[in-house]
């Protein structure tokens, strides 16, 4: 039996399952213990992976039964006490059982919805980017590009943050990125010159043919950045530059990949 631990107390049953357990939501048999336990405890109170069952601090349809026909109101005075305790427990342990069906018919009802609700919130994202952004996630095969277009419905905010681009470069390609700010000029004679700047990601011991290969693997995340991140008077190159290597005489190694030692 799987126990949860008490920081995930605010994440409902159905959530959690349907995060574990996506394909599941027709296996799943509930036992509801009683919505008493909720108040110090998470919503599932336990899971038994292999039979597929969980227990739940909610009420069931037990908790619809007046309570004469469990409990008579005299029942636990007099003599033979721990005796008729114990009788009264068998027959929550028969009600609970000739319930269970209704208990979990229900359960499972809300976890088809619970999924149902997540598919809508995922193809929501989905509809805005195509709605409002003409940006097809579902169609875009490049991993870089599908990550950092869920940033597009807040493009307005970051759009010319310079370094907010090199953050996101950093953390996609996982790699160091130095971000070099400068100017250019369209012409000798031009009266203002305009923003350049360059990103160099720092990728050690790459060959030629890795470097290659790299390239081409993020040119699309480099079209993107440049197309909704970067200011169009502003003039961006991202670079792959190779560090961390100490060529010595007599190895074949890569300068930049414009010169071979």
């Amino acid at each position: 039996m799987m126990d949860i631990p008490l920081n995930l107390s605010e994440i409902s049953a159905e959530m959690l399952l349907d995060y574990l357990y996506p394909d599941s939501e027709k296996q799943w048999v509930s036992r509801d213990k009683g919505a008493f336990y909720r108040n110090y405890n998470p919503d599932i109170l336990g899971i038994d992976e292999e039979n597929r069952l969980v227990k739940l601090s909610r009420d069931g349809f037990l908790r619809l039964l007046p309570q004469g026909m469990i409990v008579r109101e005299d029942e636990l005075k007099g003599d033979d006490v721990k005796e008729r305790y114990d009788e009264i427990h068998r027959r929550v342990r028969l009600l609970e059982d000739a319930f269970l069906p209704f208990d979990t018919f229900y359960f499972r009802r809300s976890l088809v919805a619970e999924r149902q609700v997540s598919e809508l919130l995922n193809r929501k994202l989905e509809f805005i980017l195509k709605k409002f952004f003409d940006f097809d996630l579902a169609g875009e095969s490049n991993p870089y590009v599908k990550e950092a277009a869920v940033l597009l419905p807040y493009v307005n905010n970051w759009k010319g943050n310079l370094d907010f681009i090199r953050l996101l470069l950093a953390d996609l390609l996982h790699c160091k990125v130095v971000l070099r700010k400068g100017s250019y000029a369209t012409d000798d004679d031009a009266a203002c010159w305009l923003p350049s700047v360059v990103y160099h990601l720092l990728i050690p011991r790459l060959s030629a043919d890795s470097y290659q290969a790299k390239r081409e693997e993020i040119e699309p995340l480099c079209r993107f950045l440049k197309e909704w991140f970067v200011p169009f008077d502003v003039h961006c190159e991202i670079l792959i530059k190779e560090y961390g290597h100490s060529p010595r005489i007599g190895d074949r190694s890569v300068m930049n990949y414009n010169a071979v030692l």
